[in-house]
């Protein structure tokens, strides 16, 4: 019988027996103590050998038997084993009624989260009460539990059952309990211990007096198993019906996403028939006529204002403080894809991997009839229904960005301002800004990272400006720069809207939806924002349709789980949502902030206004282009002035410059070679031959240079005359003088003009013959003028050489130095050599060179034949000269010798006269000739290469900048500035008043 009773108990609950031996012991020590409180202390010893009882000793013997004695094996394993199974229910009901507790809190928390906060679940979900009821029932079976058992561990054993097992483990614990029992009554002699005193405990006896306890302690175990498996099917049945609510939410999103995208698609349908509508009635009025009567958009004036912000420079920093939209994100994080989403037009280029945005551009989408874009500084528009025009514009915009870039920049501050219209868009206005990069590559500006921060900075600065936040969903959240950037800016995510791009990819790519959820809530980026959006901006295929990316993007969300697992709403995807609040928050933001700002710009008119009367108070408020167009006329004025030059001043003006530029060239070359001459035929030959090589090969090229320094001259006469004029404005002074240089280096003389002269200057210098009395009269003056001219530069030689007199020594006290009285001293030697000779040749011989050298040291001057040579030079010029000037006024009544021929018979040769009237009147001629050509042609066009430079001038904003400068031109220029934006602030105010 025990052993069947063995069988029955599970191994993991047999009982560990002691030995009879030390129950005998302890029987003979204690026989004569009857006691019931000594036979507890003899029991104890012995029972505290199972290991399972150790703990439990006091509360399972309050109550023993009446009769002492130590059970055998069979007895000891019975009490072990009822008690071990007690204790291990005990366990499970502490253990599995926290756990549970803890585990049913914790379940419905994350069904509460799960929930969507709408009003008609508040009926399906658990009132207050319910819960409190629950949280008090699980408190009551905590306590009860902790009053009736010691804490201690749990069996892992027991762990692994489960809470679904509880109620099976009450009724084979019951089974096994009354196995027990009946085991015992039959197994009396054999498991019993005898005490000294002769009374004999049994098993039967232990279980008498455990049986009160084990019943209390089975019925109350039964009651709790009852509460906790009523509690359990309560948990049960909450679930189910939380399964069935979110099945339900799930459902209901699924048929809202469905409803939305309906809506969207009947709202296309009646855009479209609205724009068929529009274009008929526009074809019926007339094109022109219609345009006329169309009032500016909302928009279009908006957009105008931003316009005149984008070129205003002034201190006050009002410029940035209007609202606009600036898209911002990482570099192919999809910004462009999302800009073009929103205009409804593939308008941008693209490139793969490549830096394709180089400068902000600013796109003002407004609603129109037709689906066009237009730059702001030109008259063309780009029809955005044929793939062709999409392909010239968006040509057009790298080209634009292209040219913005300069001085080996990779990006540039210049604002490409455009505008897109059609049906169905959203008014705002929207800045794309460069992707920010986090490395520099080869072919990029070393400061491109800085400069791309800079410009992100500079119109996210604004406080009024709303930041459309790019961030790519395929790519790891930890890889983002724009997102601390922009929590920098905006640290309180007030103006901030994100959109999550790529979703698609994403959710291939993530394995766990739930942080796509979290980026969507807020979570997961260090940023706030009062908006998160989900878009898909197509499938990466750069041939794909606007419509077909909108189909791609609507499909995608009908059958997305990430939508269907409720991680994000349906009001948060699709870009078409995103253009909803986007626009919303835009004009929220205008309407809050434009009156602030026209405000700001009165003070600022009106501060400049009053700088201007304290320091201008008598002139016009000119701007760069008035001041540009004035200076224009006066300067036309001026080359106009021109014709009223007359003939004889232009004559006059270029034979002087001609004698000038030809002088040295005459005398030295020409008159010094023939004058050597032996006799006057010989002169002749030797001059005509000189001239005629002149005038082949250097003359005409020089008059013709000569008469295009003339009309210069002449020119800038003009213009340093009306500098003295009362009417004269100093802020003209560097426009003027740089459009005459620049002119002037264009200008080039016709080609035929110097042939012209050639043919006409060889004719005038073959003739020898002079006609009359006035014209030998006028050759002898020039002869004269020109030999005094020369004799005079000489002279002017000759005293730097020798130094001071004796008289400028006395009056002035300045001293010859050592190089200067030798040279007074060899001159000395030479004018004595010439007066001993007065027809000497223009060179020395050595023996005369040696004489002079002597002499010369005679008197202290050690020199050098060198020496002697360099002095002698200016010396006999000035010595020929001066026979020249003599023979001159000898020649001056020869006229009518030299018309007889009795030149040689009268001892008078005016060969020199002859020479010199030729050259004269080839001079007259020539100048007759380049003034017929400067008043006829080179003057108009002069007049027409002036005009080309005030054209390209006038086009050039910084030429213009650089010439006109100062207080006066920059003052006058903000206060146009700020009078047009604000009359353009007080006109759109006006017309969002009247639209509310």
């Amino acid at each position: 019988m025990h052993h069947s009773a063995k069988q029955k108990l599970p191994a993991k609950y047999a009982v560990r027996v002691v030995g009879v031996s030390q129950a005998r012991w302890a029987r003979q020590k204690l026989c004569l103590q009857k006691d019931r409180e000594q036979a507890r202390t003899v029991i104890v010893p012995v029972l505290r050998q199972y290991s399972s009882l150790r703990h439990l000793q006091r509360d399972l013997l309050k109550y023993p038997g009446p009769n002492y004695g130590i059970p055998s094996r069979g007895i000891g394993m019975i009490v072990a084993r009822v008690l071990r199974g007690a204790l291990k229910i005990r366990y499970l009901l502490l253990g599995g009624s926290l756990a549970g507790g803890s585990a049913l809190a914790k379940t419905y928390e994350k069904w509460k989260e799960a929930l969507p906060d709408t009003k008609f679940l508040e009926g399906i979900l658990p009132s207050q009460e319910d819960l409190d009821s629950i949280r008090s029932s699980l408190i009551t079976y905590r306590d009860k539990i902790k009053d009736a058992v010691p804490a201690f561990t749990l069996d892992p054993k027991l762990k692994e059952l489960g809470e679904s097992h509880y109620d099976q483990l009450v009724v084979w614990f019951k089974e096994r309990l009354d196995d027990a029992v009946r085991a015992a009554e039959e197994e009396k002699s054999e498991n019993s211990v005898v005490f000294p005193d002769g009374e004999i405990l049994t098993l039967s006896r232990v279980a008498q007096s455990l049986t009160p306890l084990v019943k209390d302690f089975s019925a109350d175990l039964k009651q709790h198993a009852i509460s906790f498996s009523a509690m359990g099917s309560a948990a049960e049945r909450e679930r189910e019906k939380a399964e069935t609510i979110r099945e339900k939410y799930e459902g209901l999103q699924e048929e809202l996403m469905q409803v939305q995208l309906k809506y969207q698609k009947e709202v296309e349908r009646l855009e479209k028939e609205n724009k068929e509508l529009r274009k008929s009635l526009m074809l019926k009025a007339g094109d022109i006529v219609a345009r006329k009567k169309i009032k500016k958009s909302l928009i279009d004036m908006y957009s105008e204002v931003l316009d005149e912000l984008c070129d205003y420079d002034s201190s006050y920093d009002t410029q940035d403080h209007l609202p606009r939209v600036v898209v911002v994100g990482d570099q192919s994080s999809g910004k462009t894809s999302v800009l073009e989403m929103v205009a409804q037009a593939r308008i941008f280029p693209r490139g793969a991997g490549e830096m394709m945005t180089r400068a902000p551009v600013m796109v003002t989408l407004s609603e129109g009839p037709y689906h066009i874009a237009s730059f702001k500084d030109s008259t063309r528009e780009f029809d955005l229904t044929k793939e062709s025009e999409l392909a010239e514009l968006r040509k057009e915009v790298e080209l634009r960005m292209r040219n913005s870039v300069r001085s080996g920049r990779t990006v540039s501050h210049e604002v490409i301002s455009m505008t897109v219209k059609g049906p169905g868009l959203q008014r705002m206005v929207l800045v794309d800004l460069p992707g920010i990069i986090s490395t520099v590559t080869t072919d990029m500006a070393t400061d491109t990272k800085e400069a791309i921060r800079s410009i992100s900075q500079q119109y996210m600065s604004n406080p009024n400006a709303i930041i459309l936040c790019i961030q790519d969903g395929s790519v790891d959240a930890e890889r983002s720069n724009v997102t601390d950037l922009v929590s920098q800016m905006d640290p309180q995510g007030k103006r901030t809207i994100f959109v999550l791009t790529k979703v698609d990819l994403a959710e291939e790519n993530l394995t766990n939806p739930d942080r796509i959820r979290k980026i969507l809530s807020g979570k997961l980026f260090p940023m706030r924002a009062i908006g998160y959006f989900a878009v898909v901006t197509g499938r990466g295929n750069k041939d794909d349709s606007i419509q077909a990316i909108k189909d791609y993007e609507e499909s995608f969300f009908r059958s997305s789980r990430i939508f269907k697992g409720g991680v994000i709403n349906s009001h948060q995807c699709t870009t078409r949502n995103l253009s909803f609040a986007v626009s919303e928050c835009f004009w929220k933001m205008v309407r809050d902030t434009v009156e602030q700002q026209a405000d700001a710009f009165k003070a600022t008119r009106f501060n400049l206004e009053t700088e201007w009367k304290n320091n201008f108070p008598r002139t016009r408020e000119l701007d760069r282009d008035e001041l540009f167009e004035k200076a224009r006329g006066d300067i036309l004025d001026e080359v106009v002035n021109l014709s009223q030059v007359s003939p004889k001043q232009w004559e006059d003006a270029l034979a002087k410059k001609l004698w000038d530029k030809m002088v040295t060239y005459i005398f030295e070359n020409i008159y010094l070679p023939a004058a050597q001459t032996e006799n006057s035929g010989t002169f002749n030959t030797t001059a005509d031959i000189k001239l005629k090589q002149w005038a082949d090969q250097m003359l005409p090229k020089k008059c013709v240079e000569v008469g295009w320094v003339t009309l210069e001259d002449e020119f800038r006469t003009f213009m340093e005359r009306a500098k003295n004029s009362k009417d004269h404005d100093t802020i003209f002074d560097n426009l003027k003088a740089c459009v005459v240089d620049e002119a002037m280096r264009r200008h080039e003389w016709e080609d035929k003009a110097a042939d012209v002269l050639r043919v006409i200057q060889l004719n005038a210098l073959e003739d020898r013959s002079v006609s009359d009395k006035q014209q030998w009269d006028a050759a002898c003056k020039f002869l004269e003028d020109s030999v005094k001219e020369k004799l005079e530069s000489t002279e002017s030689t000759l005293r730097e050489m020798v130094g001071p007199s004796i008289k400028e020594q006395w009056m002035y006290w300045c001293y010859p130095t050592e190089d200067q009285k030798n040279r007074a001293a060899v001159k000395a030697e030479l004018e004595k050599l010439l007066l001993s000779d007065y027809a000497h040749k223009n060179t020395l011989s050595y023996d005369e060179v040696t004489m002079v050298r002597k002499n010369s040291q005679s008197h202290g001057a050690e020199v050098d034949n060198e020496f002697i040579r360099e002095t002698w030079h200016p010396v006999y010029r000035r010595h020929f000269l001066r026979r020249a000037l003599a023979k001159a006024y000898g020649c001056r009544k020869a006229f009518y010798a030299y018309h007889q021929g009795l030149e040689g018979e009268l001892g008078v040769e005016c060969n020199d006269v002859v020479l010199f009237w030729r050259i004269q009147q080839m001079i007259k001629i020539t100048a007759n000739a380049l003034r017929q050509q400067v008043m006829n042609r080179e003057a108009r066009r002069l007049e027409k290469e002036i005009k080309e430079v005030l054209e390209e001038y006038g086009c050039d904003r910084e030429k213009k900048e650089q010439l006109l400068t100062g207080r006066r031109v920059m003052l006058a220029e903000e206060l146009k500035r700020v009078r047009q934006i604000q009359e353009k602030l007080e006109e759109f105010i006006h017309s969002l008043n009247a639209e509310k």
